[in-house]
């Protein structure tokens, strides 16, 4: 049972950029923000609120990054993908509309998030129905 590379790169970009976003937002909060000309107060309470989510964003990356090595994973690791960068990509799209347009940064994360968000929700229903049909997880190429 061979995996498709689709699938496995996939992951691997979803992963990738899941564990370095949620890292950042973690560890070097006022820093990663800063690159988008956002500026955090030295405020606990704001810090907290902001490596929380942060936290949530690297551990699902790294069950993105577990679905390349354990070929079980590879069905729940692109829902996980899916649902958090369609739920990331959606949630800036309704900001959008509430609070106006946000930087050029901010617009190419959103519309990043919603391209991973649909890449990991096609291949999460291809990976289901070919469970279903065969009993494996190999992707439809």
């Amino acid at each position: 049972m061979q995996r498709s590379k689709k699938l496995l790169a996939l992951l691997a970009l979803s992963g990738l950029l899941a564990t370095t976003i949620g890292g950042a937002l973690l560890f070097t909060p006022q820093a990663f923000h800063g690159a988008n000309g956002i500026e955090l107060a030295a405020d606990p309470n704001l810090l907290s609120e902001v490596r929380a989510p942060g936290g949530l964003l690297l551990l699902a990356g790294l069950v993105m990054l577990a679905g390349l090595a354990q070929r079980q994973l590879a069905r729940p690791a692109t829902a996980i993908g899916a649902g958090v960068f369609l739920a990331y990509g959606t949630a800036r799209l309704i900001a959008i509309g509430i609070d106006g347009v946000p930087g050029t940064g901010l617009l190419l994360a959103t519309a990043i998030e919603l391209a991973l968000g649909i890449a990991c929700g096609l291949t999460w229903q291809r990976l289901r129905r070919s469970v279903e049909t065969s009993g494996n997880l190999e992707v439809a190429r």
